[in-house]
């Protein structure tokens, strides 16, 4: 049986003869079942570094390169080789002493070095804290169009579930019927036939709550 969003009859998804047919469309009395349908319009996914690396100025490179080079260990290790060696060439030097104790000229340099380096760093981090807040944004827009799909499922599966009772109720009118009539014709045989539908019920009402108090 085929039942999908869309298609307001319900029908045998393989082909059957018109008397089968004609049984078929008098067990649901010509009702057709129609779905809801839902208008899934929401902008397209997009990857905000992707389109945060691609607004990004000179400027914004040069700060992340800048910023990326003087925090990695690298770095540290090369600088502190350099001001080692600083400090004990004009320490032990005999001869030329180019920048002798207390070291002014490397304070000097040390100095211009902490004054350019740190607005490079701060314009990274403010680069960073943008994206982070468009990420953030990104991420709420997902959560809401994912609680909206998820409502209209649900709301699809509460239909369903109506659709099935409606369906469950017919077939249960259509069954008593079939036994009022076997009952005029055979009535031994209503008898039984009706002792094993209870059985059989039962049987499944059985399985069904062993399920959920497994679950």
């Amino acid at each position: 049986m085929d039942i999908t969003p869309g298609k307001e009859i319900v029908k045998p998804a393989h082909k059957t003869s018109n008397h089968f047919g004609g049984e078929f469309k008098h067990w649901f009395g010509g009702v057709h079942f129609k779905f809801p349908t839902f208008k899934h319009d929401h902008p397209p996914v997009i990857n905000v570094n992707e389109v945060a690396d691609e607004q990004m100025t000179l400027g914004q490179k040069v700060a992340d390169k800048v910023a990326a080079t003087v925090g990695s260990w690298p770095f540290i290790i090369t600088q502190s080789i350099i001001l080692a060696s600083w400090i004990i060439l004009n320490t032990i030097a005999w001869i030329y002493k180019w920048d002798p104790y207390p070291y002014i000229l490397l304070n000097l340099a040390l100095s211009f070095q902490a004054a350019y380096a740190a607005p490079f760093v701060m314009m990274s981090q403010n680069r960073q804290e943008e994206k982070d807040r468009l990420t953030a944004q990104n991420d709420y827009t997902c959560d809401v169009k994912g609680e909206e799909e998820i409502r209209h499922i649900m709301g699809h599966l509460d239909h369903q579930d109506t659709l099935i009772l409606q369906i469950i109720k017919r077939l249960e009118a259509q069954h008593e019927e079939m036994l009022l009539r076997l009952r005029e014709l055979d009535p031994e045989m209503a008898k039984r036939l009706g002792t094993d539908i209870k059985e059989v019920t039962q049987e499944l009402l059985e399985a069904d709550n062993d399920i959920s108090g497994n679950s």
